[in-house]
């Protein structure tokens, strides 16, 4: 762990969360949820759409009143100093509607003449990579462009805490890792940052703590390697069994019941039309792996080995994707 990492892990909570819970109707989006977020770190909320992530941060701004549960941020309740809370957070929502025939600038002075204290308008621009664009209108602004300025104006007022929801959704790959590099530099300057995401790419690089969800619910809370190394499985092996064996199900649990008993295989599933090994010994799971089909005149296809991820974290606790809607 980094000297930075290590001093975040000890620095003091500067968003306090306490059973909060939302409900629509019948429909629970949170429930009772709780964690802290520490000073200075980019605190990630992963889970996939519907998990309750929007909402969670929606609360948190004070943009939303819970049913239940209270949250501070900076020592603020967002119950009842909500004002005090506005002057130490900036927002980029998940939507955001730009005024498209206002230039850059213009824009971006108009969201500074809403707060009593804000920083130079030219290097905020710079900071997002749009110091060349200060004098376009919003509508000509491409999309990764349109966020970048939607993450200027929630830093116009100088911030403590900046909330971005699903910053990258919808952009091309090159978009994205430009707003990568702005949010690290947000960190680097000493903001805490939250970041909501069902990319666990982006987590896993971005994030100094994770809070899985899933259903309103919190499942998980660590760093990524931390979430990843619960597992105890430092690898994974894919394959699936070629489409001229139609496996009764008898014979698919006889299979994985096996491969439990290979070298380093800490868990084996069936998901779908494919069988996936979590090692902690890859190449010793690998070769009695392959002199197991040997013997048995099995005929695998597809076979590919990764470093887990998230997503294996994810899906081990739910039995779903991050990615299922």
């Amino acid at each position: 762990m980094t000297s930075n990492a290590q001093q975040q892990e000890q620095g003091e909570p500067i968003i306090e969360v306490q059973g909060l819970r939302k409900r629509y109707g019948s429909f629970t989006a949170v429930d009772g949820i709780d964690f802290d977020v520490r000073r200075g770190e980019i605190f990630g909320l992963l889970g996939p759409n519907g998990a309750g992530k929007t909402t969670t941060m929606e609360m948190i701004e004070g943009l939303r009143l819970p049913d239940e549960g209270r949250a501070k941020v900076a020592g603020y309740d967002t119950r009842t100093e909500l004002n005090k809370v506005k002057t130490v957070i900036g927002v980029q929502l998940q939507s955001t509607s730009l005024f498209e025939l206002l230039k850059v600038k213009e824009i971006t002075k108009m969201y500074a003449s809403f707060y009593e204290h804000t920083v130079p308008i030219g290097p905020l621009l710079q900071s997002v990579t749009l110091e060349e664009k200060l004098n376009d209108r919003v509508k000509n602004l491409s999309g990764g462009q349109k966020q970048r300025l939607a993450i200027a104006l929630a830093l116009v007022n100088d911030p403590q805490v900046v909330f971005l929801d699903e910053p990258t959704t919808g952009l091309d790959p090159q978009a994205r890792r430009t707003l990568w590099d702005i949010i690290l530099q947000m960190r680097d300057r000493g903001k805490t940052v939250v970041l909501s995401t069902h990319y666990m790419d982006e987590a896993q690089l971005l994030c100094d703590r994770i809070c899985l969800m899933d259903r309103g619910k919190v499942i998980a809370l660590d760093t990524p390697r931390n979430l990843i190394s619960n597992m105890n499985s430092e690898s994974a092996i894919e394959f699936r069994i070629s489409e001229e064996l139609q496996w009764p199900e008898a014979r698919q649990q006889g299979l994985l019941q096996h491969l439990h008993t290979l070298s380093g295989v800490r868990i084996a599933e069936f998901r779908k039309d494919t069988y996936v090994l979590y090692t902690d010994d890859l190449q010793q799971t690998l070769t009695e792996f392959i002199e197991h089909c040997k013997a048995e005149d099995i005929e695998f296809m597809d076979l590919l080995t990764r470093t887990a991820t998230l997503e294996d974290v994810f899906i081990h606790m739910t039995g779903r994707s991050l990615r299922e809607e």
